[in-house]
């Protein structure tokens, strides 16, 4: 057990479900890291997921306000060129191909996090979250009667036992697309319950904590969008 880890992680916030009324920031908790190397690089590769997703509404028209843990406003709304590790020349156009290949090198990026600090949950989440974006992509190809083929992304990298069936039945009868998020969002919640390395007090732990963050903040995100609308 890592005794610095233990009074950090009693320090935070209890997030007892994904509708906590979390006060914390990805940034507040990512500066709370900055003695602790491995956890800190483990960490800012988890909350950039976060970035790369409102880069992807923003750039869609989705929404206005952003709220960056690890990317500049400007470069989640691509005014300025996203950090090395992620070829921002390899992704200059803002299509379809573009976000499919951002993503990719996104998910590289945080096996190789994994990798380089030795993170057990970390290789485990990059697993999950390949492989339901590529549930995901197979589910959409299969209603629009088209292939799924190119669309896939990192599948080396997918390798989780989960049965999606459930979910992807609940997120297609999703009402709206917020809904349909929320299902997702669900699921991941309920994988990091299952996977959090709780009571460990070691980096795992650390690392799941700011999954549930991040989660925990988006939900808030949307709960504030619906009731501007």
């Amino acid at each position: 057990m890592n005794s610095d880890n233990y009074y950090l992680i009693t320090a935070l916030e209890d997030l007892s479900g994904i509708d906590a009324d979390a006060t914390m920031t990805g940034v507040e908790l990512l500066e709370s890291l900055r003695d602790n190397t491995a956890a800190w690089e483990q960490v800012r590769a988890i909350l950039l997921s976060d970035d790369i997703l409102q880069r992807e509404a923003v750039l869609a028209g989705e929404i206005e306000k952003v709220s960056g843990n690890v990317l500049s406003e400007s470069q989640i709304r691509n005014e300025e060129p996203l950090p090395e590790y992620l070829l921002e020349e390899a992704i200059k156009d803002t299509g379809r191909a573009g976000t499919d290949l951002l993503w990719q090198e996104y998910y590289g990026y945080v096996r190789s996090v994994a990798s380089a600090t030795g993170s057990n949950f970390l290789e485990r989440w990059v697993g999950f979250e390949v492989s339901l974006r590529n549930a995901l992509v197979e589910a959409r190809a299969k209603a629009l009667k088209l292939s799924a083929e190119g669309y896939r992304v990192a599948e080396a990298l997918g390798e989780c036992d989960v049965d999606f069936n459930s979910v992807l039945g609940e997120w297609s009868a999703a009402a709206d697309p917020l809904a349909g998020m929320q299902v997702l969002d669900k699921a991941r919640w309920n994988w990091l319950i299952d996977n959090d390395a709780w009571f460990s007090f070691d980096n795992d732990e650390l690392a799941a904590y700011a999954a549930k963050l991040m989660l925990v903040q988006r939900r808030q995100r949307m709960n504030t969008a619906q009731n501007q609308v």
